[in-house]
């Protein structure tokens, strides 16, 4: 595909999504569509299936804001958060400590990279983030679950409202993350399937304080029988996911 006719594509999808939202960050998804060159063509090619200009526009994100990503991963929306703020907004990459087995080197090459300089890698940990800036957008992809790990022994009622902390007044938490089954538990469903119950994180993110502020379809998968781990060849990239926004007061 072109990179006139991506940008073309992303800009119509990005006002499907509905007037109100569109209406709130159409510069953010543009600057994306404008910046796809930059990104690898893998990446690119993903955009099918993780919606980024969908995305943007729920969170409500626009250039020169401040955001904390959580987890960054392969760095997939590091680069599209990176682009969408622009020169004058930040990315803080919150990543799992480098010299641990749960390392993700993926966001200090991107900070390393021409045009991503606004990108800078925290720790995720308490004093990680409270050296931080406040954020306009707190954003977690796919990894919402993780706290829930068992191994990881998070407390995450505490880690919550430390978002809620670093968040400016009326700021956003965006949460992305693979379904499982209503009422599955959640940290047995989060060690053998990396998924969760969507009605979990609303109650646990609500009970830090946060107002739910509503959903996005855009991801939603009705054929997912939730059952499998969200790696299997027969579902991964296509797993039912969830898309919810949560505001601080």
């Amino acid at each position: 595909m072109s990179k006139s006719l991506f940008a073309g594509t992303l800009f119509a999808a990005t006002l499907a999504v509905g007037a109100g939202h569109a209406a709130e960050t159409p510069s953010a998804a543009v600057a994306v569509a404008a910046g796809v060159a930059s990104r690898p063509a893998a990446d690119v090619a993903r955009d099918a299936a993780r919606k980024p200009a969908e995305m943007l526009a729920f969170a409500g994100l626009k250039s020169g804001d401040t955001v904390i990503e959580l987890v960054p991963g392969g760095g997939y929306f590091t680069r599209v958060l990176s682009i969408a703020v622009g020169p004058n907004g930040h990315v803080y990459a919150a990543a799992p400590d480098p010299k641990s087995g749960d390392a993700e080197p993926a966001a200090s090459k991107i900070a390393a990279e021409p045009g991503y300089g606004n990108v800078k890698v925290i720790e995720i940990t308490a004093a990680g983030l409270l050296a931080a800036p406040s954020a306009d957008v707190i954003w977690t992809a796919q990894n919402y679950h993780d706290m829930h790990l068992s191994r990881l022994h998070v407390d995450v009622p505490a880690f919550d409202k430390l978002l809620l902390l670093k968040l400016k007044p009326h700021g956003v938490l965006l949460v992305i993350d693979h379904a499982a089954l209503a009422g599955a538990p959640v940290t047995e469903t989060a060690d053998h399937l990396h998924r969760m119950d969507p009605a979990a994180v609303r109650a646990e993110v609500t009970a830090a304080g946060f107002i739910f502020d509503g959903e996005n379809d855009s991801l939603r998968n009705a054929s997912d029988p939730h059952t499998a781990v969200v790696f299997d060849p027969s579902i991964r990239g296509k797993t039912d996911q969830f898309v919810y926004r949560f505001r601080k007061p």
